[in-house]
Formats: structure tokens, C-alpha cells, sequence
């Protein structure tokens, strides 16, 4: 006799969220997942992931929900992964590597459903399973009003060259925040010229957003180039306006990325990094000590503007975009190229709040404004005072063991010097979960 399928004791209207797939099939094939992820979707779900073992779980508002009611086998995944990538994924996880893709459902003619997916083994059991990762890409880049950008933002959001850094940990909307804002540089009036862009996988597309002085070139990483470095290479001999490279991780992209500033191009780019002090310090981290210094002061002499942004649960549903900003006009570059560049994060810590805005002031303005609860200020602002108070014992501790030796133009209550240079470069600027 067939079992029955289990009746759903949640309340229609109040429960939704809590609401597993309706036309759930006792086995994943191939023809299911188009019709599940578009459920998905239609729940608002940023993120969609299949595990081994276990239930597929949607990320709705920054809280995972069930998606289906059995936990997904070794034949369901088969099935899955066969659909979004083909029969020769499971040979190339049993090689080692993870798979970074890009997946689209075509409804229509003129509708699409895209998502970023990272394919990658894991232990599930005690036994060799699969994770894969969906993220939900919206059909066309947002705004920056959308958004809620900060207008100090958008006035310095297009230097004539140099770099802008977009940072945060992963899953805080940078690479929105970074497709907002070149849309609105192909939207802009005298437009954008040419544009070039090397990402891992494509994200936002802009073949819906016209403009008429607007050339847009998008390249994958790695289908149609090897590696971010080679893609700037690539773009130094193509004669672009701007280049936009989809993540600074690692010391040969940083590299390419500065030398592209230096030689006139204006260069957008991402890192998983939290705060302008701490992205400076671990980019130049990347470098081998013998040229760190070298190195350094080229990342300062081309660096326009650094945007950390982090995602915070809404009152009543949603998430809030908090940032931490700075821009490096000629006079901050001035002072930070006098000083010695393991002086920067100490200094930058300090100059931020004066000449930016620190992730603490977001924080405390969502929070006056209702948006966000108290808890997620007070998180922040005790983030600030202790970043604050390491900076100043850590400065204490140096003035004590070290000469005072002060560099002209610099003011005597400035903090000496702050934290200890890295001995050994790290290889890979390393994303944060």
C-alpha cells in the first residue's frame, strides 16, 4: 500500500516561509529542478542549497528555511548536478576542484532566471557527498537609489583613473553594489566608453541597459581567460575606458589591477576584506617583504575610494545595507604617503570618521531611523571601541619600546606606530565563510 505524503499543519498566510516545495517527487530527476528553483525564487530565496544527507534549505532574509521534506541522496544529486552542469562534474569533484558556474532558466523569450553556483565535495555521513551553492542573480543590475547608496558615494563613484574597491565578507552585496554602480556609468549621460569586464562567474548582465555611448564587454573566468591577472593583461591591449575586475585575492591580480590604475584606466574591483584600514593593510599583506614596500605606496598612489559594506536583518523582514567609506582624494594620499606604510591602518582608523564614515555611524543611523534593532548597533559600536582600544595599547606599546622619532608634518597626538607588519606575505586574500 502507498504511503501517504504528510499533511502540512502550517497556517496559509503566516507559515509560508516555513513552506516546503507543494509538488515535492519522491525522486529528483532531471525535469524537477527548473520548476523548484523557480519556486525558490518566487520565495524570495537569495540562496538555494542541495547537500547531500540533507534537506534542500533556502537563505530568505538571512535565515535558512526547509525547502523539501526528504533529505536529498547520492541519485537525487546525480540527477541535479547532470542538470545544472552535465554528466562530467562528479569526475572533476573526484579530481579536487570545485566547479564556479553561472545557471539560467529561459521562461520566455525575454525572461530569464540566472544564478552564480559553486559546486564543491564534501563528508556527508562518513561518506563522499556533494554541497552546491546557488545564488539568486536578479534579471537586470539594481540602482544606486535602489540601494540606498550614500551620496557622498555616487559623487566620487567615477575618479578620472585609479582604483575603487568594493569590500566586504561574502554574501554582503558587493557585487550588486559594484553592478549598480556601473550601470549607472553606461547610464550616464556622456556614457561610459568602453568597459570591459573579467568575472568568475558573470553575475549581472547589462544587455538591457541602453545607452548609446556605452560599450560593455563581459569576460568569465576562467571560459574565456585563465585567471583575473591575465584578463587585465588582456584588457591593457583592448584600449578600455574602465575595467572591472570581478576579485583581488590574490598578489599577481593586485598587482596587474595597480599597474592598470597607474597607466590612466579607472579600475573597479572587489575584496573580502571588513573596513578601509584592514583592506589596505591585507592587500599589501599579499606581497613578498622585499617589494611590500614597493608595492604599497603604488596601491596608495592609485587607490580613489574604498566602500566596506555588510548586511544586517531588517525589523520586520529584509536586510539593511551598512557602510564604512572613504575617499582618497589628493590630500589624504599626501599624508599617507609621508609616513612609513606599516603606519597606515592606525592612521586611516583615525581619519576615517572624519573624512568618511565609519560601519558604527551606519549602524546607529539605521538603528535611530527603526530600521534595524538595537542589538546590531551595539554589536558594532563595541567592534569599533575595540578595534579603537587594540589600536591605542598597541600604539602605547610602541612609543614605550621604540624612539620618538616624529615625521615632519605629522602632529604629536597622532598614534605612533600601530600593527605589527606580517613576516611572512600571504599568498591569498581569503574570503570570510
Amino acid at each position: 500500500m502507498e504511503a501517504r505524503r504528510p499533511v502540512s499543519l502550517l497556517k496559509k498566510g503566516i507559515d509560508d516561509l516555513k513552506q516546503t516545495w507543494p509538488e515535492e517527487p519522491d525522486r529528483f530527476l532531471e525535469q524537477h529542478v527548473d520548476p523548484f528553483l523557480l519556486w525558490c525564487v518566487g520565495r524570495n530565496a537569495s540562496d538555494i542549497t542541495f547537500q547531500t544527507s540533507r534537506s534542500v534549505y533556502c537563505e530568505i532574509f538571512g535565515t535558512l528555511y526547509p525547502a523539501t521534506y526528504r533529505s536529498i541522496d547520492g541519485a537525487d544529486m546525480t540527477a541535479i548536478i547532470s542538470r545544472i552542469y552535465g554528466a562530467e562534474a562528479l569526475a572533476i569533484l573526484a579530481g579536487g576542484r570545485d566547479i564556479d558556474m553561472s545557471y539560467e532558466i529561459m521562461t520566455d523569450r525575454f525572461t530569464r532566471t540566472r544564478f552564480r553556483v559553486n559546486i564543491t565535495a564534501i563528508l556527508a555521513g562518513g561518506r563522499d557527498g556533494i554541497q552546491i551553492t546557488m545564488r539568486t542573480l536578479p534579471q537586470e543590475p539594481p540602482t544606486m537609489l535602489s540601494l540606498g547608496v550614500e551620496e557622498e558615494i555616487i559623487k566620487n563613484w567615477r575618479p578620472r583613473q585609479g582604483l575603487v574597491l568594493v569590500t566586504g565578507p561574502t554574501g554582503s552585496g558587493k557585487s550588486t553594489l559594484l553592478a549598480a554602480g556601473i550601470r549607472m556609468l553606461v547610464e550616464s549621460l556622456h556614457g561610459c566608453g568602453k568597459l570591459l569586464t573579467y568575472e568568475a562567474p558573470i553575475e549581472f548582465t547589462y544587455d538591457a541597459v541602453l545607452s548609446r555611448r556605452s560599450l560593455v564587454a563581459q569576460s568569465e573566468i576562467p571560459r574565456h581567460l585563465p585567471t583575473f591577472a591575465a584578463g587585465v593583461r588582456n584588457a591593457l591591449r583592448r584600449k578600455p575606458e574602465i575595467i572591472l575586475v570581478g576579485e583581488s585575492r590574490d598578489r599577481e591580480t593586485i598587482s596587474a589591477s595597480i599597474e592598470a590604475g597607474q597607466t590612466g584606466h579607472l579600475v573597479y574591483s572587489t575584496v573580502h576584506t571588513t573596513g578601509v584600514a584592514a583592506t589596505v593593510r591585507r592587500m599589501v599583506s599579499t606581497f613578498e617583504p622585499s617589494e611590500r614596500s614597493e608595492r604599497a605606496y603604488s596601491l596608495m598612489e592609485t587607490t580613489r575610494l574604498i566602500i566596506t559594506q555588510t548586511l544586517v536583518p531588517k525589523i520586520g523582514g529584509g536586510r539593511q545595507a551598512l557602510r564604512e567609506y572613504m575617499v582618497f582624494d589628493e590630500e589624504v594620499r599626501e599624508r599617507m604617503l609621508s609616513l612609513p606604510f606599516d603606519k597606515w591602518p592606525a592612521e586611516l582608523m583615525r581619519m576615517v570618521p572624519q573624512r568618511g564614515k565609519t560601519m558604527e555611524t551606519s549602524a546607529r543611523e539605521a538603528y535611530e531611523a527603526g530600521i534595524i534593532d538595537k542589538r546590531y548597533y551595539l554589536l558594532y559600536a563595541q567592534g569599533a571601541r575595540a578595534a579603537q582600544k587594540a589600536m591605542e595599547e598597541t600604539a602605547g606599546i610602541a612609543a614605550r619600546t621604540e624612539p620618538a622619532q616624529q615625521i615632519e608634518g605629522e602632529s604629536a597626538d597622532l598614534p605612533a606606530q600601530p600593527i605589527e607588519q606580517e613576516a611572512a606575505p600571504a599568498q591569498q586574500i581569503e574570503g570570510e565563510g
